[in-house]
């Protein structure tokens, strides 16, 4: 009793409480603990140990889970589960999860890919940096139409590292150049992490797929003239070939057959969302069957492809939603604690002007991107952090169309940094992808030094995005009002 009084005159016991959750929580992570169990561990000890061994605060913790001397009342814990899954089953806007995730594992395996990659090669390859931005033009279309990092990373490395090693291309340069286009999925829609956002923001997908569309291309753009630029300024480290083909028609003609079947599944997906004939959910539906077809056409699709396309997107999707439910109870146990009003009063006072708390936000958010996932990032902060934006007086443009303007901004700022937690050790996991399918000599450093310019890029990127925030509200609403 002595130490909690002591801490007390600097601490109340629940910010104490809400500081060692969160500090346990982080060192089970870094224990090796899986996530969804860390989350739910950490909520169960704080609510034993508040029970029985701070008898002076038992008033505290009674409206989580009542212990007597029989022990739990378990017709409260049944509630509280039943309020847990009860609201994610549903909720129509996650059924769109597994659907998007099916969509993109079936289109890596449709060989849509692995066709542009040729044909594109044709046409780009006799350029100096022409294999960079081969990559990075597939990325654009991978990403408009799955967004598996995992898989993009993977495919991306198997068909054009190999390639680019054998054209004598630096490989920091080579392996930075993949590693960020395959992570453009999570935020050029359709994007699960905007599926998720959606849910935990309450506002429109839809909102946050057209709003998303803009800061998405802007960063592939980044990306492109970042490529070119340095292949000007250092020509040697993306050699030209020293033989090359004469493009003609043919090959142009050629990355038109590429080009065009994943672009109608684009148009197919998020025109039907951005002209109203369809929701994202049903959407998703639509994608789903039209990447199973054209896996068909490419005579790409058996019973085998299937099987392990339904059975991948049985196990991410069952990921996620695993970390989402424990984290949406470690969510509900914080704030028991008083933890979110704790939160919001120290990020929502620590700045006068409403700018430079978005700005320290952002920072948290980025901070945090070295340490955890994007989906426990998303789950956990995005909803303490909700009310702080809500209550801040931004000049951002809702063109009195959009009904929530500042809270997609805000959404699509948070995206856009969360792109640097796929690039950012020690929990980056675009480089863990690329470096299992990296042939021998490239090692994790020449991931680690290539990427740097890309992480720089998607903070210009955030930027411009936090400068100009019309580009995220514009579109939804002349989507609105026509």
């Amino acid at each position: 009793m002595f130490l909690l009084e002591f801490i007390g005159q600097f601490l109340t016991l629940n910010e104490l409480a809400v500081l060692a959750i969160f500090f346990t929580f982080i060192y089970m992570l870094f224990r090796g603990i899986p996530v969804a169990m860390a989350l739910v561990g950490v909520s169960l000890i704080y609510i034993i140990v508040a029970e029985t061994l701070l008898d002076p605060y038992r008033s505290l913790f009674r409206d989580i889970i009542e212990f007597d001397r029989t022990g739990i009342d378990y017709q409260r814990l049944s509630a509280l589960s039943g309020r847990l899954f009860g609201n994610i089953v549903k909720n129509p806007v996650l059924v769109a999860l597994p659907m998007f995730i099916f969509m993109g594992l079936m289109l890596d395996q449709s060989g849509v890919a692995q066709r542009m990659m040729h044909s594109m090669q044709k046409l780009f390859g006799g350029l100096k940096g022409g294999l960079s931005l081969t990559v990075l033009l597939i990325g654009i279309i991978l990403a408009a139409s799955t967004g598996v990092i995992g898989a993009s990373v993977t495919l991306l490395g198997v068909m054009a590292l190999p390639a680019m090693m054998k054209q004598n291309y630096s490989k920091p340069i080579a392996t930075g150049t993949i590693a960020s286009a395959g992570t453009l999925g999570i935020l050029i829609p359709p994007s699960i992490m905007l599926v998720i956002m959606s849910d935990q923001l309450a506002i429109s997908l839809g909102d946050l797929f057209m709003g998303a569309l803009f800061p998405g291309l802007i960063l592939g753009g980044l990306y492109i003239v970042f490529i070119v630029l340095y292949g000007v300024i250092s020509p040697n480290s993306m050699p030209a070939p020293e033989k090359t083909e004469e493009v003609g028609w043919d090959v142009v003609i050629d990355v038109l057959k590429a080009v065009v079947p994943p672009m109608f599944l684009i148009l197919l997906v998020l025109g039907s969302i951005f002209a109203g004939i369809a929701t994202p959910t049903e959407a998703s539906g639509l994608g789903a069957l039209g990447a199973t077809i054209l896996a068909a056409m490419n005579g790409k699709l058996s019973f085998k492809v299937l099987k392990e396309v339904s059975r991948s997107t049985l196990n991410t999707a069952g990921y996620i939603v695993g970390i989402f439910l424990a984290a949406n109870f470690f969510a509900f146990i914080l704030r028991r604690y008083g933890g979110d009003e704790i939160v919001q009063h120290m990020v929502g006072n620590s700045f006068d002007n409403p700018y430079a708390i978005v700005l320290f936000i952002l920072f948290i958010v980025f901070l945090l991107g070295f340490l955890l996932d994007w989906i426990e990032i998303t789950i956990i902060i995005m909803p303490l952090m909700l009310p702080i934006v809500q209550g801040l007086e931004l000049a951002v443009p809702g063109f009195d169309q959009v009904r929530d303007p500042q809270v997609v901004w805000f959404a699509i700022l948070v995206a856009v940094t969360l792109q640097t937690s796929f690039l950012t050790p020690p929990v980056g996991f675009a480089l863990f992808y690329l470096k299992g399918v990296c042939p021998p000599g490239v090692s994790l450093g020449h991931i680690y030094r290539g990427v740097i310019p890309f992480v720089l890029l998607q903070l210009l990127g955030l930027f411009i995005v936090f400068e100009f925030p019309a580009l995220t509200t514009w579109l939804p609403a002349k989507a609105y009002g026509g």
